[in-house]
Order: structure tokens, then sequence, then C-alpha cells
């Protein structure tokens, strides 16, 4: 393992210790991303592969950090966050060549805690996994969970809990965060050293531009656009939109107090802690672009040495969010609803916005929905039309969309079968900490593949019991 990070920005980087796992065993472990990375599963498994995955048994070049972040929660800055339960164990190299971070989570104390316990419970930790997982199979950019092993250490919370280490692979784990404490030091050149890394391990072509730190923002905020447009698309919710948790690299982190909305609302919260529905569904491409916004703020230095023209510059490029946002949006509507190409913006906007308006008074599940829309589109329209409650207006919608002829299997390869269904997940994660994993794994394997519709899976393809949602919330398990 490389230890680059740790290199290149120490001021970002404490070197520490994992607690010692008293008693560890493997609860899930993710072969195919352990096979992308050259390691064996079998060796995983062993003693010393628990340790790695615990960040106990350290291999050649490791040299474990716990990474020193700023960052903006619910809007308040705060100055003095880090991985107060994480390590960064290194950096490894793929079998495509790929440089990934493999970091662990639930690994005790930091001196980033902040008064915490520095630990995690089991359920919490295979939520990541479960999540994370099916955000990759849907091609959502994301960080990806390696294993997660029980330690035998108990964790109390509301109740006394099994604790679980994570270890998580990531492209990076730099985020608007770790800018923002670089430039609340008010250290330049600590803020190049960084940009600089970010640069080589995201875009090294960039590292040639005439302006390498504009074209650096400029990649962030296209990867940002692109990424809450695909969460839009399939309805998560991330629950912790915090800086902190707003990778450069634009791949999805920290799955806490995350869920997939069930009926379209955009104003659904599921995070016990968002009081104020700050990071609500429906808010999610504001408050990222305002995340940028805080980004751009921490880049000032390297992009004029005039603040007034960095500011002028940063805000121009800032505008394309809104832009590029609109454009990944409204294209993965128009393939959610299978219209051909030659349909123009003019028909295809109003399509969409009279459904979603359809959609949200009816309660209507957003995945059932549009995978009962391929099937409208084939000819069936009575599973998607037996969704809505205003059918006088549904059936008035659906002549005008069918009229643009649709393309249902198309549909079926953009809209899913499977998602995380929150009750599915709860049921699972329950019975994992309980110490039955049966639950837990098939849920993974249909989510895996979440556009095949597979007999036997009916179950992980309805939506939740009326009783269940109403109240549901997540929580970050901190």
């Amino acid at each position: 393992m490389d230890d680059r990070f740790a290199r290149t920005v120490p001021e970002l980087a404490v070197p520490w210790q994992a607690v010692p796992a008293p008693a560890p065993n493997l609860l899930a472990l993710n072969e195919p991303l352990a096979a992308e990375l050259g390691l064996a599963g079998d060796a995983l498994r062993t003693a010393d592969g628990l340790g790695l995955l615990t960040g106990t048994v350290l291999p050649p070049g490791a040299h474990p950090v716990a990474q020193a972040y700023a960052g903006h929660q619910f809007g308040g800055f705060n100055p003095g966050l880090g991985d107060g339960r994480a390590l960064l164990l290194g950096e490894l190299v793929d079998r495509d060549g790929r440089v990934r971070d493999l970091h662990l989570k639930g690994s005790g104390r930091t001196p980033f805690a902040r008064g915490g316990d520095g630990l995690a419970a089991v359920g919490p930790m295979l939520r990541e996994y479960v999540v994370s997982e099916a955000m990759h199979a849907l091609g959502i950019p994301t960080t990806r969970a390696l294993a997660v092993v029980a330690t035998g250490r108990d964790v109390h919370r509301e109740t006394v809990l099994p604790g679980a280490v994570l270890a998580r692979v990531a492209s990076s784990h730099l985020r608007v965060g770790s800018f923002q404490l670089a430039a609340s030091k008010g250290d330049v050149a600590l803020t190049r050293r960084l940009a600089d890394l970010a640069i080589d391990r995201h875009h090294p072509a960039l590292a040639a531009a005439d302006a390498p730190y504009l074209a650096l923002f400029d990649a962030v905020v296209a990867a940002q656009a692109q990424l809450v447009a695909r969460w839009m698309l399939v309805g998560f919710v991330h629950g912790v939109l915090n800086t902190d948790n707003v990778t450069i690299s634009g791949e999805t982190i920290d799955y806490g107090p995350c869920a997939f909305m069930e009926a379209y609302d955009p104003a659904t919260v599921y995070s016990s802690i968002d009081e104020g529905g700050r990071y609500a569904y429906g808010n999610q491409p504001g408050i990222t672009q305002w995340n940028l916004a805080r980004l751009a703020e921490a880049l000032l230095p390297l992009l004029a040495d005039d603040q007034d023209r960095a500011v002028e510059i940063a805000t121009a490029s800032l505008s394309g969010f809104g832009r590029q946002y609109n454009a990944a949006w409204s294209s993965g509507m128009r393939a959610k609803l299978g219209l051909p190409a030659d349909v123009d913006d003019a028909v295809a906007a109003p399509l969409v916005d009279d459904l979603l308006v359809l959609m949200q008074a009816g309660h209507v599940d957003l995945t059932t929905f549009f995978r009962a829309l391929g099937r409208a589109a084939r000819g069936d329209t009575e599973p998607a039309r037996s969704l809505v409650l205003d059918l006088a207006g549904f059936d008035a919608w659906t002549d005008r969309w069918l009229a643009t002829g649709p393309d249902g299997d198309a549909m079926d390869r953009v809209n899913p079968v499977y998602v995380p269904r929150n009750h599915l997940v709860e049921e699972a994660l329950a019975a994992a900490t309980g110490g039955d994993l049966v639950p837990l794994e098939r849920l993974v394997d249909a989510v895996r593949s979440p556009y095949d519709e597979r007999a036997g899976l009916e179950a992980y393809a309805a939506p939740a019991p009326a009783d269940f949602g109403a109240a549901y919330q997540t929580f970050c398990g901190t």
C-alpha cells in the first residue's frame, strides 16, 4: 500500500491506529470488489485478512491516518471535523491500474472523535454495504463496501448493539471539507498541494491546462451535477449532505441516514437529525450547488491574485451547475419515459412536469410506477393506472405520452425493479444484528441486478406496507 495522501498533505493527516477487535467475525465480503482490487477472497477470510479489514494487521506501506477536514453541517461551519471513527489505511492500485483508497469506519476513537466512542454498530455498517452496492449496480458513482466485520465488542447507543467495522473503497476521500480546512488555515501552499493531489488523482490531464485549478473546479461542478441528477432519477435521499460529505471525485459517500424515496414527494425527509428538511429529496440539487460554492471560496486564492477577479471566475463556473444538472435530469427523465430522440423538448418537458404533479398528488410509489410504465408502453396500461388517484388525469396524460411512441424495452433498461426498499433494509439489518444473515444476502442479491425481473423476488419489488412509511426515520448510527 501507498501513503501518498499522508505524505502530500501531512497537515491533514494524523497517524493513528485502529483499536483491536476482540473477536472478529466476517459478516459480509464483497467478492466482486475484492477481485477488482486483486485481493483473494480466501485470504481475506483468514486471521490476517480479518486483521487487514479491521486495521490491526497492516501490509507493507500502510501507515494509517485519520483525515482532518472542516465542513458546513446543516449550514453551520465547523472547522474541527475529521475522521472521528475512521482511518485511511492507504492507497492501492487495482487490476485496471486505478488508485483506490482503503478506508475503515468504526475502527475506534481518533483525535477528531469529539466525545464519541469511535465505534460503529453492525446495522449501520451493513446498511452502507447494501445501499452502496445497489447504487453501484444502478450505475451511480459511489464509494463501495469491501467488507463488514463484526468486532465482538458491544456498542452503546439507545441500546447495547454488536459492534462492527466497515472496510470501504473509494477513488479518494478528498472532499469539499478538505479544501475548507486548508483555506481556514490561510495556507495557500497547502490548498495548492491539495488541489494538485486532486488533479493528479482524478483529472491528470488538467495539469497541462492553462488554468488547472479552474479546470479542476469545473470538473467537480460537472461531476456533482451528474451525480445529484442520478440520485434524483432513482429517488435516493442522502440525508446528511454536509460539505464534508461532498467528494471531489463525484462519488456518493456516507450512507448514514440515507433512504430511497417511496411515494413521490419533493419534501421527503427520512433523516432523524434533519428536523428542518434542509436535505429533503427536492432540495438536493440546490444544496449541492451551495456546497460547491463553499469549495469555490476555498479555491479563490488559486483562481486569481485579485480576489474580486477570482470571485468573478468562480461565479461564472458555478453558474454552469444548474445548466448541467438540468440537462442530466432532463435526459434521464426522457430515458425513464422511453421518449424517442426526435421528440422535441417542448413536448417532453410538459410530459415530465405534469406526470410528477399527478404522482405527488396521488402519493405514487416512484420505483413501482416507472417500472409499470414500461408495460404501458407495450400496451398494458392497467398496472400503472392502478397506482394513481386521478384516473382521468392519468388517461389524458397517457394519451399524450403514447403519441410520442415510447420504447418500453428501453425503459426497462433504466427503470429498476429492485432498489433497497426501506422496510426490507430494516428487516435485513434487524435479522443480521440478531445473527441471521440470510435476509441481508437475499436483499443484496436482488439489488445487484436491479433491472432484471426475476421469479421469486416479487417481495423485493413491492412497495412497503401501508403502515410502514408514514413515520419512518433513518439514523446516523453515531
